[in-house]
């Protein structure tokens, strides 16, 4: 006789138990899939993340700073806040603490900055190494990198931007267009005379590609004085920048030689000065603090209207020559609707319009009615950047001033010098006119966009000459320089400015 028992044998039991656990385990595993690195988060570490998200995106650096940090001391592996911190020690220029926080963190992004960060700090076979490998990722795109790595893997033993000879040189800017402020100074490129322009929106230093094919590596001499060697430079074919200012420019001049030269931009007093030193603060300067966003990209916070505490981030791209362009959040915080502001006739296009600046506050000094304009192609320069501009300041302003590098590039001193500018203009300000419309740009429209960290791109630029103001009298006072456009010269036996020591 058969006993039937109802025990379930060992073997199926222990099937059983297994299966579950698998089943279980992968649903847990999907899970958690789909809940995503920000739900794990604890709340505090999410908002002190999405607190330095919003900062940087407004280019407020110095707090966005202290937020990620806050965030890193909940969660210190968490891949997003490192990448984050690390994007944001870069715009500081801290090259150091960018690499310390992105260590070991995997993907292109992470290889891009990491890369960026070595090649600003000079340990060229180290950036190659991390430019390759994000551009190693089918999804990556960057023209940059592309040039930059070639360069690093050719400059083995050099010394990026070694500086000899004297401990400043002052070189005599060229004032080449009645019509429009363009930053041109004269110097030899590996011994041979040419015209280059100062281009703070771009990073590099570019040469003309008649000149040369690819990207290279050259020595800039300013005054016959001061030589720094080994400068790495991309190509572009500039003759539509030559043709839009009426000179033969071989060369833009970015911020990654301007901020490493201490350089000194003093258009109304002639005079571009360079230095093997870190300059002492002018004593009637304001300081301007500013960042550099993907360590190319000069970015200034400002407000625009009467209310000082509502700031938004300015590029600063001196290869534009309106005193300042601004999208429509810009001009919604000078207190104006785009849509509503005036045409401006003289637009070819007519994609531009023009309005008034109520008080654009640079530091500690505020200038009252800066003429401006809306419709200028910021869209490209904001995705180049991953920042959420409200507009950039062009030459047409800060050639009233004397703006000087100081800090490795970190701040600018901003010199208002109203004597001088009694001196070289004589009398009061002329009225700015609301109706009064920036001149048309030429037909091609040729010239540098301001993309930091890449060769100055092809295409229309956010250039446009400002139509030049009509000469005051010259016996009333002058208490505070214009904003508009500066005459191209100084009174003849106007005196020259002596660079400072």
């Amino acid at each position: 006789m058969r006993i039937h028992s109802n025990r379930t044998s060992p073997t199926r039991s222990s099937l059983a138990v297994r299966l579950g656990g698998l089943l279980t385990a992968t649903f847990l595993a999907s899970c958690s899939s789909m809940i995503g690195p920000e739900s794990a988060r604890p709340p505090a570490a999410e908002k002190w993340l999405a607190r330095a998200r919003q900062e940087f995106q407004s280019a407020d650096v110095e707090n966005a700073r202290d937020a990620v940090s806050r965030a890193l001391t909940i969660v210190p592996t968490d891949t997003e806040a490192r990448l984050l911190a690390g994007r944001i020690a870069l715009a500081r220029l801290d090259y150091a603490e960018a690499l310390r926080l992105l260590k070991g963190v995997a993907g292109s992004e992470a290889a891009g900055l990491r890369g960026r960060a070595l090649w600003y700090k000079g340990d060229l076979d180290a950036a190659a190494d991390e430019l390759e490998a994000m551009l190693d990722d089918p999804d990556v795109v960057d023209e940059w990198a592309k040039s930059i790595a070639k360069l690093a893997r050719r400059g083995a033993g050099r010394a990026p931007f070694t500086v000899s000879g004297a401990l400043l040189a002052a070189i005599e800017m060229q004032h080449v267009s009645p019509a429009a402020p363009f930053f041109v100074v004269p110097l030899e490129i590996d011994g041979e005379s040419a015209l280059a322009m100062v281009s703070t929106g771009t990073g590099e230093v570019v040469l003309d590609s008649s000149t040369r094919k690819e990207p290279s590596w050259v020595s800039l001499r300013f005054g016959k004085k001061l030589e720094i060697n080994d400068v790495p430079a991309l190509t572009q074919d500039l003759s539509g920048v030559s043709k839009q200012i009426g000179a033969p420019v071989k060369a833009l001049l970015g911020v990654n030689l301007l901020r490493r030269l201490n350089a000194t931009i003093d258009y109304s007093g002639w005079q571009f000065v360079v230095r093997s030193f870190s300059p002492p603060a002018p004593p009637d300067a304001t300081r301007v603090d500013v960042a550099f966003i993907k360590g190319g990209g000069m970015v200034l916070r400002s407000s625009l209207g009467p209310d000082k505490s509502v700031q938004g981030p300015l590029l600063i791209d001196t290869s534009m020559t309106f005193p300042i362009a601004l999208d429509k959040e810009g001009w919604k915080k000078a207190g104006f609707e785009a849509d509503g502001l005036k045409r401006v006739e003289q637009d070819p296009e007519q994609k531009l319009k023009q309005g008034v600046v109520p008080m654009l506050r640079l530091g500690a000094l505020e200038i009252p009615k800066v003429p401006g304009v809306y419709g200028a192609p910021l869209q490209a320069v904001e995705k180049q950047l991953q920042l959420d501009l409200d507009g950039v300041i062009g030459a047409g302003l800060l050639a009233y001033f004397r703006v000087t590098f100081g800090d490795g590039g970190r701040l600018m001193w901003i010199e208002d010098d109203t004597a001088v500018n009694k001196v070289l203009r004589g009398g009061a300000p002329a009225p700015v006119d609301e109706g009064q419309a920036p001149a048309a740009p030429p037909a091609d429209g040729a010239g540098p966009a301001g993309v930091p960290g890449s060769p100055a791109p092809q295409g229309p630029a956010l250039q446009a000459p400002l139509t030049p103001p009509t000469a005051p009298p010259a016996a009333a006072p002058r208490s505070t320089p214009p904003a508009a456009a500066p005459k191209s010269a100084p009174p003849a036996g106007a005196p020259k400015r002596t660079p400072d020591q």
